[in-house]
């Protein structure tokens, strides 16, 4: 056996000093902060809620909102007494460009949540409406994909709370409804854990509201087709997307009626769709239940292959209904097609099996929520937490169109927030003063790795926000 050599150590740290210069080891967030300037939202929030502030004194309005979407992004630790060890923090305080003494304590920042009624929360809703058509005016979609789904906060652990209910996941919690276009959270409805999908008239005015903010700040000629699972399966609801002229992709349910029908269609009526590794045997008729009034397009559908390509074994094979006014004979059908620009004359089964596949993307989007962010909400009553829930929504938001906009080689849009932050946020730098200016200092090798030249040039060269229409 051969004998090691002790490790030889010639810079052994002998002690420790503190020191009052400002270092941080979230420089990462300057960037965020410049971009959070450049698109201007803390101004916009400032003046949606000028009733907060009851006199000039404390710390200002937009102030308040930088420094709770900084702690959104942070997500180091989201409860509130976070706020505490912040303010006494100068190093972060540099980084996201905030004088210390305007840095908020916890209490601050509970009185802020607080002093916001449930009366004037949903204000938050009309933010994430104007970014939403923010992004459509950058982006410019032709055909517009909105996804509706809920999403289950579970907060079952936690003491008496207002709208703290059961929930279909067997947890108690609050149950919101979300809207989705693409990787946006782009509107959502607070609601207790017992709210279901189609629980009251929600999700008929979120249609009908999302429709009219399409097509009065964007585009009113752009083909809008709402996508839901299951749980929103109604007569009434494609009803009401067929007077509004826009399309609907539903699941059903499987009565036994349906499946009775299917057993009696011939072999030949069945047929075979694949897209990349994943294969469905389809076919399609008229649907109708016992009290509907009306015939709509069904797609009965049963995939042959999981994800993977691996071939699913007959009894493994789930079944699927869809229901549709798409490729029937109205206005969103004609409106689609023209946005494809293309000699066909009808919309495939294949595309809405397609469409509807890829809802699952909605999933997606909740689970980078819930990373980004916190399913524990940290106040008793309603209001106040519909307000945390909402300041994160908006917070989530923007996290997604900085990984779109900054547009870096070193960041990939498809990142969660526990990458993004490990890797972008989770680096050292230091404050200096000098010259009545201020620098951060970055290792050369970290500046490097991030292209942070490029970080800081882009993140502050962005265009503002467009005002809310009117």
């Amino acid at each position: 056996m051969v004998r090691q050599k002790s490790r030889s150590v010639k810079s052994k740290i002998t002690n420790f000093q503190t020191t009052n210069e400002q270092f941080s080891g979230r420089a990462g967030l300057a960037p965020v902060s410049r971009y959070l300037d450049a698109v201007g939202i803390t101004e916009i929030l400032a003046k949606r809620f000028t009733f907060l502030k009851k006199n000039a004194k404390g710390t200002a309005l937009n102030s308040i909102f930088h420094q709770i979407i900084c702690y959104f992004f942070d997500g180091t630790d989201l409860h509130m007494s976070r706020f505490d060890h912040l303010k006494r923090d100068t190093g972060y305080a540099g980084v996201i460009e905030t004088e210390a003494e305007e840095m908020i304590s916890s209490h601050t920042a509970k009185r802020f949540f607080r002093s916001i009624s449930i009366v004037r929360v949903w204000l938050f809703r009309k933010i994430l409406k104007q970014l939403f058509l923010w992004r459509l005016s950058i982006e410019k979609p032709e055909i517009i994909k909105i996804g509706i789904d809920t999403m289950v906060l579970d907060n079952n652990d936690a003491d008496v709370r207002e709208g703290v209910e059961p929930t279909y996941k067997k947890v108690k919690g609050f149950q919101p409804l979300q809207v989705f276009w693409g990787r946006y959270l782009v509107d959502a409805i607070f609601r207790n854990g017992k709210a279901h999908s189609n629980h009251g008239n929600h999700v008929q005015r979120v249609v009908s509201h999302m429709a009219r903010l399409i097509r009065r700040g964007y585009r009113d000629d752009v083909p809008i087709i709402f996508i839901a699972d299951t749980g929103f399966f109604d007569q009434a609801l494609l009803d009401h997307c067929e007077r509004l002229k826009v399309g609907l992709i539903v699941g059903g349910k499987m009565y036994q009626d349906i499946k009775d029908t299917i057993d009696r269609m011939p072999d030949e009526s069945f047929l075979e769709y694949q897209k990349g590794t994943k294969a469905w045997f389809y076919t399609e008729f008229g649907g109708r239940r016992k009290s509907w009034k009306t015939f709509w397009r069904t797609i009965y559908a049963k995939p042959i292959t999981e994800d993977d390509g691996q071939v699913l074994l007959e009894y493994a094979r789930p079944e699927l209904i869809i229901y549709t006014n798409i490729g029937m004979n109205n206005e969103i059908t004609r409106g689609i097609l023209k946005a494809h620009k293309s000699d066909e004359t009808e919309i495939s089964p294949q595309a809405i099996i397609n469409a509807y596949h890829f809802r699952a993307r909605d999933e997606l989007v909740n689970r980078a929520l819930k990373d980004f962010g916190t399913e524990h909400l940290p106040f008793k009553r309603f209001a106040s937490n519909a307000a945390f829930y909402y300041l994160m929504c908006i917070s989530f938001f923007l996290f997604e169109t900085f990984k779109y906009d900054i547009d870096s080689p070193a960041i990939k849009i498809t990142w969660y927030a526990e990458s993004f932050r490990r890797k972008v946020l989770d680096i050292a730098g230091q404050i200096i003063r000098t010259g009545r200016r201020i620098y951060l200092k970055l290792p050369e090798v970290t500046s490097a790795v991030l292209c942070f030249e490029q970080l800081w040039n882009q993140s502050g060269s962005i265009s503002k926000i467009p005002p809310a229409p009117v």
